[in-house]
């Protein structure tokens, strides 16, 4: 890892943890998280490996359509289910996506301390029972998968908005780095299409917002306020990750 991506992640771990030394504005907090977020996503991006997933422009008109259905859902689960029951399932599932995302995002890092063998070496291992499923694994990434465990942990436990927010950026960060648009043109479908979306779902329903503040996980950035009616300022983790894909 570069010296200038290093900085560039110690900023970003300094703006998550400024809250807890020194009185921040908030909206200052979340213009520059989000910048810095989408400059390491994007630095992390530029590789002689292409992107594991390149959006078409077919995928940019389902895409919209495909978050509305999976908003309404949630809505729906929430409504008609108990909060407590779904939030619960939502957050193993999280759990395990975030362990895997939070790994990824350390793995450059840890790599740079352990032997080449435990880097390059791949591991291949089926599940006992279903022969025809294969993982693939190195041991830099079991090493790198440890912190991330216990890390989730921690936020399973406590929920505390410092954890959700760490999360949100490793997610951040991996879709920013893996995801590409393709073209411009796709990128053009798919903001028109997100444009309306958007002020369907937060201006014309409650869904959007109901579904905001029932769903207890990562997928949003939390930032405290002085205000006691609204402790919490927050962005969402789409607002990040759509405008920093390239």
């Amino acid at each position: 890892m570069k010296n200038h991506e290093r900085l560039a992640n110690l900023a970003l771990a300094g703006l998550t943890f400024a809250p807890l030394i020194v009185k921040v504005d908030p909206n200052l907090n979340v213009v520059l998280t989000a910048c810095l977020a989408v400059y390491v996503g994007c630095y992390r991006s530029v590789k002689p490996i292409p992107p594991s997933e390149t959006m078409s422009n077919e995928h940019a008109m389902r895409f919209p359509l495909v978050g509305s259905a999976v908003l309404l859902s949630l809505f729906l689960l929430f409504k008609f289910l108990s909060k407590d029951l779904v939030n619960a399932v939502l957050t193993c599932y999280f759990i395990l996506l975030g362990i895997v995302a939070l790994s990824a995002t350390l793995l450059p890092a840890i790599k740079r301390f352990l032997p080449k063998p435990w880097n390059d070496n791949v591991i291949h291992w089926q599940f006992p029972y279903f022969r025809s499923v294969e993982v693939e694994f190195t041991r830099s990434q079991i090493v790198a998968a440890i912190p991330g465990t216990f890390f989730c942990a921690w936020y399973a436990s406590k929920k505390h908005w410092l954890a959700n927010n760490i999360l949100g950026l490793a997610f951040c960060i991996q879709g920013i780095e893996m995801l590409s648009l393709g073209s411009f043109k796709t990128g053009a479908i798919l903001l028109a299409g997100l444009f309306i979306y958007d002020i369907f779902w937060v201006f014309f329903t409650p869904v959007m917002v109901s579904v905001a503040k029932s769903f207890d996980a990562p997928i949003k950035l939390l930032f405290p306020t002085s205000d006691s009616a609204r402790p919490f300022s927050m962005l969402g983790l789409g607002d990040i990750v759509i405008p920093g894909m390239r």
